[in-house]
């Protein structure tokens, strides 16, 4: 070997020596904005799973609030002679006195008073705030609406207007029927 090809070789090994030792930390900060970028993606996914429950709780309250609806829908229709006379027209919240007809024969009125203090009982156990109306939509044909409402949000709201705002109402499921 010639001293000028040695000369080169020495030379090319010092340069890629001091081009590898001109780069301290750069491995470091290479995982270190890794480390960054999954740490966000994380972030992220968790924030994604709790919308996730929130959204399966809120579906699951509105299933229960739709199975509360349904339930004094069917209540309205076992009791025909109680729903003739309109012991259950434009009814909320709970009765001050009832019978307890589980345990005592009732007339159709006192029916219709111990459906609705039952039913509420229910809303009120099973939805948070939970409460329920019905009302008489039209007399000829006869349409009620049973309308069940719930803290969806858990802002606190009371208002009963259903106007769709979580912060001044409750959330109301609706359905309506002829008996």
């Amino acid at each position: 070997m010639s001293v000028a090809n040695v000369r080169h070789a020495i030379t090319t090994k010092t340069l890629a020596s001091r081009a590898i030792g001109r780069q301290p930390g750069f491995t470091l900060l290479e995982v270190l904005i890794a480390l960054l970028v999954l740490s966000i993606g994380l972030l992220g996914l968790a924030g994604l799973q709790a919308k996730g429950l929130s959204y399966n709780q809120s579906a699951y309250l509105r299933s229960v609030a739709t199975a509360q609806a349904y339930n004094m829908a069917d209540r309205i229709r076992a009791n025909p002679a109680g729903s003739s006379t309109g012991d259950y027209d434009n009814v909320s919240g709970l009765p001050s006195s009832h019978t307890d007809c589980t345990k005592n024969v009732c007339s159709p009125a006192q029916m219709a008073a111990f459906d609705l203090y039952q039913w509420n009982t229910d809303n009120k156990n099973a939805l948070p705030s939970g409460q329920g109306r019905v009302t008489v939509q039209n007399s000829n044909p006869r349409v009620l609406t049973v309308t069940v409402m719930w803290d969806d949000q858990r802002t606190g709201a009371t208002g009963t207007g259903c106007s769709g705002n979580p912060k001044v109402d409750l959330t109301c499921f609706s359905t309506s029927f002829r008996p």
